[in-house]
């Protein structure tokens, strides 16, 4: 008769992170150290209901190592619906990654949660299953700074990066029950924002837009930008958003294609951008013309 983890408190620990396997749930504690990745720390622990959980898989990984991973079903987690698989694999909260010599043990706790997702729906979730990120949360984007306090999201423009429509258009401030989502694309690639999304929303270029703020080096980071746009975004489910359909983009104006180009231009000679980037969003940016 297989063994079930009926008892509390089971721990497997890997680096960077420790799962404690409880009767409904998967309590990740996550370590607090300069190679532990930030977003990681952000969060500090988590706590997934197996009813968030889809399947798990074991697979071999890089030097040496194993990576378990749970499978959060879609809809379930706040964060990982923000992120939108924009997430590099080493900040994938849901894996956990151990030395290849404790792949046994892994394998057995792999089995026990598989054994125990046997009832668990793996369609998507009709309702948020994992706790977002705690308002109140703030960070600095390029041209702004964000605020959230549980109700209202606030953007306050810095003058020597915000655009002129931003200035024209003044501080914002938004309330949750207004908003219908939000749209996240990372710090990591070129034009990454944070967008709140109207229930009639016709988004213009995020740079444009009095309701995103936009990243770039150093502004914006994952770890700060991504719990708060999951935060946000559980915050408008619970007060009944509607979908927003989806808009195409903008033609831009010719001078703000041209500006846009000399800056990727700089970029790419200051290193910031690869070749082969700085090729595809030139072709992408002629493109709107």
């Amino acid at each position: 008769m297989p063994h079930t983890m009926s008892r509390m408190g089971d721990v497997l620990a890997g680096f960077h992170a420790a799962w404690e396997f409880e009767s409904d749930s998967v309590l990740i504690r996550y370590e607090r150290g300069i190679r532990t990745p930030k977003l990681f720390q952000a969060l500090g622990e988590r706590r997934i209901p197996l009813a968030a959980i889809a399947g798990v898989t074991l697979t071999p990984g890089r030097r040496g190592t194993v990576v378990l991973r749970a499978e959060p079903r879609p809809g379930a987690d706040p964060l990982m619906e923000a992120a939108a698989g924009q997430l590099k694999e080493g900040c994938d909260p849901y894996r956990l990654v151990l030395p290849a010599e404790r792949e046994t043990l892994a394998e057995y706790y792999a089995d026990e949660l598989r054994a125990q997702l046997a009832d668990v729906d793996e369609g998507p979730a009709e309702r948020y299953l994992v706790a977002p990120p705690e308002a109140p949360m703030q960070f600095k984007a390029y041209d702004g700074k964000a605020s959230f306090d549980g109700r209202n999201v606030h953007f306050r423009w810095f003058w020597t990066g915000a655009s002129s429509a931003k200035w024209k258009a003044g501080d914002q401030s938004f309330r949750v029950a207004d908003l219908s989502g939000v749209e996240w694309r990372s710090p990591e690639v070129f034009e990454g924002h944070l967008r709140l999304l109207g229930r009639e929303s016709s988004p213009v270029q995020a740079d444009q837009d009095p309701a995103a703020v936009v990243f770039g080096v150093g502004y914006g980071p994952v770890h700060e930008s991504l719990p708060f746009a999951a935060g946000v975004l559980a915050a408008v489910r619970s007060a009944g958003p509607t979908a927003v359909p989806a808009t195409a983009a903008p033609r831009r104006d010719p001078a703000d294609i041209a500006d846009r180009i000399r800056h990727l231009g700089e970029l790419h000679q200051a290193g910031l951008v690869t070749d082969e980037e700085f090729s595809s969003k030139k072709a992408e940016l002629l493109a709107q013309l």
